[in-house]
């Protein structure tokens, strides 16, 4: 970093904790701190008041509820309103720029009023020139990168000072989680990695009439600009407690469950925020989704053990429950403490003999269950907690039969079976003799590699001995009442000497030595 960068990025860190101290954020950072003006509300002042970078923040610590816990999280959920908005001659410049001709050029109307503002880009209405299609063009805010490219290299300062000084922050795990908002607001800031992902869900739903997805332009679209197909009709909120001609409001209810669970438990590739603002009604009855910028992958072990964990959580067997969460390194040994039992115990309890379609919400009380313990959760199944939520608020909202808790139970059997089918066995088992294979061709060059480092001595043999000195005790005692027993015999045999009661003396006082001090080596035993 040259001494210049140094410098601003030294201001800007001075900044940040000047902000953090006006807005009583102490509290957050410290161990046992108690700070009384402390507000829910001041990290998110705080946030808004850092910019760009630290509202993206903001609303990834949004979906972080074990992290900074459910008050916290919902007040970070209001930063989404707050952004200001760039003027469009800034905004002109960008487009014209990122086409490489005038904004004329290229749309027969362009409205200036944005629709939408965000963090990162503003989105407007146009039609296009070439084919009169109207469309939603995405474009991002001029020097945004500039803006949060010094914010994050703060960022990462600030998460490693925090955990080397405060220990109490490091089950968070901070700086490895700067590095992973580095990695998420850098490909956030590439609008082509969201045309991509646009691409793959389009692809994904492309034999499920009732799931409409934009189509992309991608003749129009850069690292700075998207222009997609503009969505007629209906945000999701719009048909709440309302009845629209043409919509049938149970029927997008089950749309919105089935393809989100189609994403998590089928496709491995889902919509990380599902809210009601992401989510849009056409005329035709279908529902659609828009901004795809933050997608979560999941592989076809963690989808598995997923369904797994729904079906034992709905079974309501809490030890087979808690063995599938530590088998899924949710929780670790030292978490598993006799107060989380209860407590899961206490949740299962009270749904027994509760009909289905009034378990909705166990699957966010088992989530909550694991916050109250300060269990730091893996960022994709909080993804996927909270979508369940956002989904199943949505489905009640439009439909009060609505159950979201039955077809996730049917998905999670599906996944199952389609586990064990024939093919998948077979494919399964191929994985498995090439993961074999590799392990034996390694295994002469590793043998080879460990057989010259004990030529060398440079081999090292670290042992752990627990008991080994009782051992020891017992092993010499046990040796000597042997070697008693062997020379009392071979004096008895020999006839010799002072003799009791007709036998050997030296035998005889041999054998008594032999016989108590037996006694004792059982004794000792059985009482150990």
């Amino acid at each position: 970093m040259a001494k210049q960068d140094k410098k601003v990025a030294r201001q800007r860190f001075d900044e940040i904790m000047g902000v953090a101290k006006r807005h009583h954020l102490a509290k957050l950072l410290k161990d046992n701190e108690d700070d009384e003006d402390f507000e829910v509300s001041d990290l998110r002042y705080a946030m808004e008041e850092l910019g760009p970078a630290f509202i993206k923040l903001g609303q990834l610590l949004a979906t972080r509820p074990d992290m900074v816990g459910n008050e916290i999280a919902d007040d970070l959920k209001l930063l989404r309103d707050n952004t200001p908005v760039t003027p469009f001659d800034e905004i002109r410049q960008v487009i014209e720029g990122e086409l490489g001709q005038p904004l004329e050029e290229v749309y027969s109307e362009f409205n200036e009023e944005p629709l939408g503002s965000a963090s990162i880009g503003q989105v407007y209405k146009a039609t296009l020139k070439e084919n009169g299609m109207d469309v939603a063009v995405k474009v991002q805010k001029p020097g945004i990168r500039e803006v949060i490219e010094p914010d994050v290299v703060v960022l990462n300062k600030v998460a490693a000072t925090v955990d080397k000084h405060i220990s109490g922050s490091r089950v968070y795990n901070l700086p490895a989680m700067a590095k992973e908002f580095e990695r998420s607001i850098f490909k956030e800031l590439n609008y082509m990695e969201e045309v991509k992902n646009i691409n793959k869900i389009t692809n994904n739903f492309k034999d499920v009439e009732y799931i409409k997805i934009p189509e992309v332009y991608p003749e129009y679209c850069s690292s700075k600009l998207i222009n997609m197909e503009l969505i007629d009709g209906y945000e999701l909120p719009d048909l709440y407690d309302t009845e629209v001609e043409g919509i049938n409001n149970a029927e997008i209810a089950q749309y919105g469950c089935q393809s989100y669970l189609k994403q998590v438990l089928i496709d491995g590739f889902f919509h990380a925020d599902p809210h009601p603002g992401n989510l849009f009604v056409t005329h035709d009855n279908r529902l659609c989704y828009i901004d795809f910028g933050m997608m979560g992958v999941v592989n076809d072990t963690f989808r598995s053990n997923f369904a797994q964990l729904v079906l034992l959580l709905l079974d309501g067997n809490s030890h087979h429950l808690i063995n599938q969460l530590l088998y899924m390194k949710l929780i670790t040994p030292e978490q598993n403490t006799e107060e989380f039992r209860e407590d899961v115990d206490d949740l299962l309890n009270s749904y027994i003999g509760v009909d289905m379609d009034q378990m909705d919400g166990i699957f966010d009380d088992l989530m909550n269950v694991m916050i109250n313990h300060n269990i730091v959760l893996p960022r994709e199944f909080v993804m996927i907690g909270r979508g369940l939520i956002l989904i199943e608020e949505a489905g009640d909202k439009l439909d009060p039969h609505f159950n979201l808790t039955a077809e996730l139970e049917k998905f999670a059997k599906d996944m199952i079976k389609t586990k064990f089918e024939p093919g998948n066995l077979v494919g399964g088992g191929f994985n498995y003799i090439v993961e074999i294979e590799h392990l034996l061709k390694d295994l002469p060059d590793r043998l080879n590699s460990t057989l010259d480092k004990v030529e060398r001595g440079e081999l090292e043999l670290n042992m752990n001995h627990t008991g080994l000195d009782d051992l020891k005790n017992q092993l010499s005692i046990s040796l000597i009442v042997a070697a008693l027993l062997i020379g009392s015999s071979i004096a008895i045999l020999a006839d010799k000497g002072p003799k009791v009661w007709d036998i050997s003396a030296i035998g005889f006082i041999g054998f008594v030595l032999s016989a108590v001090i037996g006694v004792y080596l059982i004794y000792k035993y059985m009482r150990d």
